[in-house]
């Protein structure tokens, strides 16, 4: 049974494109059905679009602080593709339990640093700032613990003298690019043996 994916978005979308162009690889057991984006302007949503996936977008600002309210029209949106799967792929917006809880075991998110360390922003600045060796990236199931899921997968690079931040993450967006899909291939299969690139 191919398994129905909905993808969050707040920008760009590079992880999103790597993630449909994979699913539509010959016998991928998931298929891309929504990108769904918290910000009209996301430039993900175009590129979607492009793809030959059906967008939409539920603007966050009009529902300030009331995360619940914006998350029903969320929900709204997610009922109406019915996806068995979301991946958040820079989704931007802290989720409430009820969200997370209502999904649980069913969405997955990726996170620019090496859980569980460096849980939330600045994540390459951090590391960096450690005198870590490596930094990296991880997928992991979402739970209702900010980044503090069960690890499904992660891949390295090292940390080089004088890396920047930007630097740093100029390196690790091609290895995201790598490890998610692998990720969702796996895990939409039924095997959440973790992914580990080098």
């Amino acid at each position: 049974m191919t398994r129905r994916v909905a993808i969050l978005i707040s920008g760009g979308g590079s992880n999103m494109v790597s993630l449909v162009e994979s699913m539509r690889a010959p016998g991928h057991p998931a298929a891309p059905v929504l990108v769904l984006a918290n910000d009209p302007a996301a430039g993900g949503l175009e590129k979607a679009r492009a793809l030959g996936v059906a967008t939409a977008c539920v603007d966050h600002r009009p529902f300030g602080k009331d995360r619940e309210a914006f998350e029903a029209q969320l929900l709204e949106a997610l009922d109406a593709a019915a996806p068995d799967l979301i991946c958040l792929a820079g989704f931007m917006r802290v989720l409430t339990p009820f969200f997370v809880e209502k999904w649980a075991g069913r969405m997955l998110n990726i996170h620019p640093s090496l859980l569980p360390k460096y849980k939330g922003l600045n994540t390459h600045a951090r590391a960096i700032e450690a005198g870590d060796a490596q930094a990296g990236c991880s997928v992991h199931e979402v739970t209702a613990e900010l980044d503090g899921g069960p690890i499904l997968g992660q891949a390295r690079v090292p940390i080089l003298p004088g890396d920047t931040p930007g630097a740093l993450a100029a390196r690790i967006l091609p290895m995201e690019h790598r490890l998610y899909p692998e990720v969702l291939r796996r895990y939409a299969a039924g095997d959440r043996t973790p992914v580990l690139l080098p």
